[in-house]
């Protein structure tokens, strides 16, 4: 030790007995293959192991549970240890409990076998032999009678489980030992199923000490013996012989019994560690947007995601997995592409396009990819191929999507040049209307005012969807500020507020509090009201919104009108840009609206109402709720009744 090196602390004798003592505690030091220590990928009991010594099989092992769905991600070894659901601890304990029921009919048959030809063995022998069959048949035909065994009970000599299993053994059979004539039969044999479960079930110290007590008791009946008359070296040699055959015995049970312990704790790590991948692996593929079957040779299917299962009918989901895909007319295309993968073993790597044709006539066209699970063998055939099944409106729409983003980014770098030379346009415009004189000039300046307020909305749109700093939400008043922006418009539009008006507003009597931006909020209702009277009636209420509270923590906000439904095939391109059914129109209204409401979690949609209602087409925002601050409520609420 060099001289700057700190000193290692001096302890106390008393110190150092206290750990000597917890040393000796250990069941890691003491037994022959320790109580195993539990692993980084297992989970350990929760009092610990350093308590109390405990046999080398942990006792509080638990079925694991597994799904048959999950047992095919474990070895085949795994399952055989694992699948009765006891420990192995349990399963050893119950085979002895057996074998001792057996081996106590077995000394009661001899003892009749040999009173009837003439060979009578004591009474005591005979008592003991009754006592002995009474006692293990009990314990092993009645369970209530026998009591709970664990291993940290076992490891007591007080404990009532050690005495009615291993201490009762050693007594029945040294005590036949002792009282059986030397020409009778030999019970020294019988003494191995103790020592065996004492050295599979009990630490190792107390296995020793077990073997090292019948040891002892068996050279003591030989010096009794030597007593009595008996050759000295032959009855010693013969107690001695026995006895070492008895330690190498418990060694050698330690030994298997350790080695046991180590495979069911490998095998309950795996186990545990194949459900959580199975779970990771059912989670994540439940989620994913892209459908997923798994489909044997037979046609039978054997997994399926609600994605893919909502793929295959027209409304709703079909029948969990496994069901049969073979039988269903509309599934025959998707049926022949199956059984050609099958019989090709590949499939192009970017799919092919199956249209799937349902009673209703509705048709829907996939994008199928199929991979397989590839085998060792070249010439093997495959049993299992999973489908990746995606709705070709999904691709078109992600392929578009992408491409807008793309061109939105360089949108938004144009719109930020076109701004300077437009407002100089507007100036000079302004400029030459000061100096017309004719009405055609005066005409010819309106025109260019027109077009340039137009250029200025297109600019504004494209600049407010591009990216850039979002604004904190606030806690606003909704019920407030739907009914300003809905007297404003109405105020905007000349149309006129009251009983037979076209637009009726329904609101909460209460004050409701949401997460948004003002502005943001006011922008997306008019664009909404905006579209309604553009494709409503005249008559009254023909034009509604509605503001409801669906639970603590949604409100939404709905605009209604009574024009025609909007079709299926121009729905799917509500909220896509540059979309509109309008030659004037720009289709950025709605997926402005949309961007609006995505920034601050909330979510906007159509749908359309049942036919008993007079206003079908529905275009509600859904916004996340949040208690007003004290103090008041924002916005002074306007009537819409003048």
């Amino acid at each position: 030790m060099s001289a700057g090196s700190p000193k290692p602390a001096e302890r106390s004798p008393r110190e150092e007995r206290r750990r000597a003592a917890r040393r000796a505690m250990q069941p890691r030091e003491e037994s022959w293959f320790g109580a195993l220590g539990v692993a980084g990928d297992t989970q350990a009991p929760e009092d610990g192991w350093v308590d109390a010594p405990e046999s080398r099989h942990d006792g509080d092992w638990q079925a694991v549970g597994a799904k048959e769905s999950e047992s095919r991600f474990l070895s085949r070894q795994a399952r055989r240890i694992v699948g009765s659901g006891q420990s192995a601890f349990q399963r050893i304990y119950g085979a002895f409990l057996s074998a001792r029921a057996t081996l106590g009919l077995a000394l009661v048959l001899s003892v009749v076998i040999s009173s009837a030809f003439g060979n009578r063995p004591p009474i005591l022998v005979a008592a003991i032999c009754v006592a002995y069959a009474a006692i293990t048949c009990s314990m092993w035909l009645f369970p209530r009678v026998r009591p709970a065994v664990r291993p940290s009970t076992l490891a007591r000599l007080r404990s009532p489980q050690w005495i009615a299993t291993i201490g009762v053994d050693i007594v029945c059979f040294v005590g036949l030992h002792a009282v059986s004539p030397a020409s009778s039969l030999n019970y020294v044999a019988l003494l191995v199923l103790p020592v065996l479960m004492a050295g599979v079930l009990t630490p190792r110290l107390m296995a020793f000490a077990t073997t090292a007590c019948i040891t002892l008791a068996l050279l003591a009946l030989a010096a009794f013996g030597v007593v009595k008359g008996g050759d000295l070296t032959v009855l010693l040699t013969q107690a001695g012989l026995a006895g070492a055959g008895l330690f190498v015995v418990t060694i050698l049970a330690g030994e298997l019994a350790g080695r046991l312990a180590r495979e069911e704790l490998t095998a309950r790590g795996s186990l545990e560690l194949a459900r959580q991948q199975a779970q990771l692996n059912r989670l994540v593929i439940e989620e994913m947007t892209e459908g997923v079957i798994v489909v044997d040779r037979r046609g039978r299917v054997r997994a399926a995601n609600p994605a893919a299962r909502g793929l295959l009918v027209t409304e709703g989901l079909s029948s969990e997995a496994p069901f049969q895909l073979w039988g269903v007319d509309a599934w025959s295309a998707l049926v022949k592409s199956v059984e050609r993968a099958f019989s090709d073993g590949r499939w192009p790597e970017g799919g092919r396009d199956v249209v799937l044709t349902f009673d209703s006539g509705v048709t829907r066209t996939l994008r199928l990819r199929v991979r397989f699970t590839r085998r060792r063998e070249s010439n093997a055939t495959e049993e299992l191929c999973v489908l990746f099944l995606e709705d070709v409106r999904s691709v078109q729409a992600r392929t578009r999507q992408e491409k807008l983003a793309a061109m939105g980014r360089v949108s938004a770098g144009i719109a930020h040049e076109i701004r300077n030379p437009l407002a100089a346009i507007s100036q000079a415009n302004a400029l030459m209307a000061e100096d017309a004189t004719t009405p055609s000039q005066r005409q010819l300046t309106r025109m260019v005012t027109d077009n340039v307020e137009r250029l200025k909305r297109i600019v504004d749109d494209v600049m407010e969807v591009s990216p850039g700093a979002a604004r904190e939400p606030e806690v606003i008043d909704v019920t407030a500020l739907v009914a300003s922006t809905c007297s404003e418009w109405a105020r905007t539009v000349e149309l006129p507020l009251g009983e037979q008006s076209v637009l009726r507003v329904d609101l909460p009597t209460q004050p409701v509090g949401v997460l948004f931006d003002p502005e943001h909020l006011r922008r997306v209702l008019v664009n909404l009201l905006d579209n309604a009277k553009r494709h409503a009636s005249n008559v009254p209420g023909a034009v509604r919104v509605r503001l409801s509270v669906r639970d603590d923590s949604r409100a939404v906000v709905s605009v209604l009108s009574d024009g025609q439904p909007i079709p299926p095939d121009v729905e799917r391109y509500l909220f896509e840009p540059f979309f509109s059914t309008r030659s004037r129109g720009t289709g950025l209204g709605l997926y402005i609206c949309r961007e609006l409401c995505e920034r601050y979690g909330a979510r906007i949609d159509y749908r359309v109402r049942p036919p008993a209602e007079p206003n079908r087409n529905e275009f509600f925002v859904a916004m996340r709720r949040q208690p007003l601050p004290t103090g008041g409520v924002g916005e002074a609420r306007l009537h819409l009744t003048s």
